[in-house]
């Protein structure tokens, strides 16, 4: 009989378990509290590419660099576009926010990294803004199995991320009404490793964290007159559809189109691969401002495209006549520790890169003007400068 109550009790009450333990491992393994509608982005929403794709131009816009597992230094970063405070709380207001890929690999904290843009994903919403998270290389790459720039401590992460997950499953399996739960590490050969597993159960294709997170982030988004994206696109890109390039790897997020990534993110002029526009030191034809040139005129309107990619060492830059931007500034300690910088662009036209704090700045002058005599005098005193000082 007391089996019989606890089961009608259950079954009552599965949605209010299952948000419970899902928040509860939330917590655990990534130090944040979501709201109960991060959802996995729904296959049957044929609406979702066109309202990710393509938004109107934003009072302030923050474009944010590769980030690298590496929790401190986007903290930094976040609070130098001043959208996010020391308690990690958004306020952005009705900011927009691009980070343009690449949380994944190098670093140590990749989970944790994931969940403070998401967090901070529901706060903008709440308050007129947004926070828009694209996939970069290094996400196809681990969602294909690749985790070559996988580091000891982030493979830990995920061991971890596992554990709490099957225990969270484990209590959901108590309740009848929620159904029997899938386990997370079926189909992968148990004489891999642990933590690999555990990596490869999350990013695989259909993973939980692919399908609840990588899934809602677009690959390519246009903000006004600024196209973002990872590595870069050619006119070829575009001429597929940007709205479909978004479904199509979306819907291979969600396990619906085998392991392997659509051709557009394989290969060196691929969407997420391309460093054709982020030659550092490049000249003439060598930045390639024609195929640029192309690929935009092909999108009604756009302007510049804002790319990740490919390390800029003397920070943010531009070329082309700043038809490129390119803003990856190697900031994870697992590549070159850069300064953190974030682009700003007010009124879809005012262009200017911030930095945390005064100290970083110093820091950041001393670099360019070794690097390029004379140049650091154009830096301004406040933690910001105009990107127009440092096109090639």
């Amino acid at each position: 009989m007391d089996g019989q109550v606890h089961d009608y009790e259950c079954s009552r009450l599965p949605a209010l378990l299952s948000r419970f333990v899902d928040t509860f491992v939330d917590f655990v393994v990534g130090g944040q509290f979501l709201s109960s509608n991060s959802t996995p982005t729904d296959e049957r929403d044929s609406n979702w590419a066109q309202r990710v794709t393509r938004f109107p131009s934003a009072d302030r816009l923050v474009a944010i660099g590769d980030i690298h597992g590496d929790l401190q230094k986007a903290r930094q970063a976040l609070m130098a576009a001043q959208v996010m405070d020391e308690n990690n709380q958004w306020v952005g207001g009705k900011a927009t926010v691009v980070q343009v890929g690449d949380l994944l690999d190098r670093g140590g904290e990749e989970i944790k990294v994931i969940y403070l843009l998401e967090k901070l994903k529901q706060e903008a919403e709440k308050s007129g803004g947004r926070v828009v998270i694209l996939n970069g290389n290094h996400e196809i790459m681990n969602v294909e199995g690749d985790f070559t720039y996988a580091t000891p401590a982030a493979m830990e992460e995920f061991r971890g991320w596992a554990h709490w997950y099957t225990v969270g499953n484990d209590m959901k399996n108590l309740c009848k009404g929620l159904g029997h739960q899938r386990d997370i590490f079926e189909g992968i050969p148990a004489v891999l490793p642990e933590a690999w597993r555990a990596r490869m159960a999350a990013l695989r294709p259909g993973g939980p964290i692919s399908s609840r997170f990588l899934s809602t982030h677009p690959t390519v988004v246009i903000v006004g007159g600024s196209v973002f994206v990872h590595g870069g696109l050619l006119s070829t890109h575009v001429y597929h559809g940007l709205e479909r390039i978004n479904e199509e790897v979306k819907d291979w997020l969600l396990g619906g189109k085998g392991p392997r990534a659509p051709p557009y993110l394989r290969g060196r002029d691929a969407v997420v691969w391309l460093r054709k526009y982020s030659r550092e030191k490049c000249h003439g034809e060598d930045c390639h401002c024609s195929l640029l040139e192309k690929a935009l005129a092909t999108i009604p309107g756009a302007k510049r495209m804002i790319v990740g990619h490919t390390i800029q060492t003397l920070g943010i830059s531009g070329a082309c006549g700043n038809q490129v931007i390119r803003v990856d500034v190697g900031m994870s300690r697992g590549c070159i520790n850069g300064i953190p910088e974030v682009l700003e662009i007010k009124g879809d036209s005012e262009l200017r890169v911030l930095t945390p704090d005064t100290a970083y700045q110093a820091k950041q002058v001393e670099k360019v003007k070794e690097e390029k005599p004379g140049l650091g005098l154009l830096l301004s005193e406040n933690g910001t400068r105009a990107v127009e000082d440092l096109k090639n």
